[in-house]
């Protein structure tokens, strides 16, 4: 049995969970810097948000003035 393929595919997914997790931080960051402190629960619903939907919220932020407008996001996500 070849292991090579086996530690490539884990590297792989090793380097995207740890740009997952950076993406998270950062759109953590931004939230904060734009509409203040955001809670827990919040922060937990980011944490379950794709690569991508993290990607689309760092865009989508930016329009956002309250916390009431990145929940509306998020909820728009859900669908």
């Amino acid at each position: 049995m070849r292991l090579e393929p086996l530690y490539q595919r884990d590297r792989e997914q090793a380097i995207q969970e740890g740009n997952k997790q950076r993406e998270q931080r950062l759109v953590i960051r931004q939230l904060n810097r734009r509409i203040g402190e955001i809670d827990t629960s919040l922060i937990e619903r980011i944490q379950g948000l794709s690569l991508e939907e993290l990607e689309n919220l760092g865009e989508a932020l930016l329009d956002f003035s309250s916390v009431a407008d990145f929940e509306i996001w998020l909820n728009q996500q859900s669908i």
